[in-house]
């Protein structure tokens, strides 16, 4: 057999090991949080959205919920303005809100600009569109951080009646409280009540880390699957820390209310989503409740 013909039989059998992910998700809801280097870098973000037009063309249902804070940052020295921090978190004033809608705006035209170019339907919408995100006002430590939100409320028929209409819905992270002011919203924390509220079978974290490590200083510890009563275990024993501990309990909240499971991967990696999904191995950190199992095809 030539090389040439050994390596349409290597496609073929990753076709082949596929085909029960295909089959198990299909007209599943999946949502996944986009950020971190993945969305600065213009190769890594042309293969993630890849990726998300590839699991909508295969029958799944995706919903993206971006992030922007790279940009955000980016913008903020641009124009001059200077930074106030409360317990490591930006303060967000008024100011800095209008400018952060305008960047995440722009970031999300530009990530339905990439799905259409893909010949698949995409509609960006804001978490202020038809009251999709109603929001609380957030406190760090009793302390006032400006306008930042707690997602009070997710409107998912919204996004029901986008996914019936074949559309792939990417949000925005902000959104409105009682009075109709406008919060920015941690992506992680819009994306967990969003796979919350339409019941996803997936969550899926793209970041700039391979996933959970027992010790963040040794990569031979990286986790690759864990069940949510041992995700706990590790908080309480205290190996979980930094920005890995809310999203470690962004995960567990999701999986408690109904979300299948959670991801955490590497968004450097690309293809990492197809790799997650679509293959027995995996890449990052699945986290599962108590009586999953992470795999349909052991081998």
């Amino acid at each position: 057999m030539d090389n040439n013909m050994q390596k349409y039989l290597d496609k073929a059998e990753v076709l082949i090991e596929a085909l029960p992910y295909i089959q198990r998700f299909n007209r599943k809801v999946i949502v996944v949080k986009y950020g971190g280097s993945a969305m600065v870098d213009e190769t890594l973000k042309e293969r993630v959205i890849q990726d998300v037009t590839l699991l909508k063309l295969v029958g799944f249902k995706p919903i993206i919920v971006h992030g922007g804070g790279k940009e955000i940052s980016r913008w903020v020295g641009k124009v001059g303005m200077e930074p106030h921090f409360v317990n490591g978190l930006r303060v967000t004033d008024a100011a800095t809100m209008e400018l952060a809608e305008m960047v995440l705006g722009k970031v999300n035209k530009e990530l339905v600009q990439f799905v259409e170019g893909l010949g698949v339907r995409a509609i960006g919408i804001s978490g202020k569109d038809g009251g999709l995100l109603r929001v609380t006002k957030k406190l760090s430590d009793g302390q006032d951080i400006g306008f930042v939100g707690d997602v009070r409320e997710v409107n998912a028929d919204i996004l029901w009646d986008l996914l019936e209409k074949d559309f792939l819905p990417i949000v925005c992270p902000v959104g409105l409280d009682d009075r109709n002011n406008t919060y920015n919203i941690n992506a992680d924390d819009a994306a967990c009540a969003i796979a919350r509220a339409m019941h996803a079978e997936k969550l899926a974290f793209l970041t700039d880390i391979e996933g959970v490590y027992k010790d963040p200083k040794d990569p031979e510890t990286l986790i690759s699957e864990l069940k949510v009563s041992e995700a706990r275990k590790l908080m309480e024993e205290g190996y979980i820390g930094g920005g890995m501990l809310p999203k470690l309990n962004n995960c567990i909240d999701a999986i408690e209310n109904g979300v299948s499971r959670v991801h955490i991967l590497d968004g450097r990696i690309p293809h990492c989503l197809l790799l997650e999904i679509f293959t027995n191995r995996g890449i990052g950190t699945a986290i599962l409740d108590d009586e999953g199992s992470r795999f349909y095809n052991d081998k």
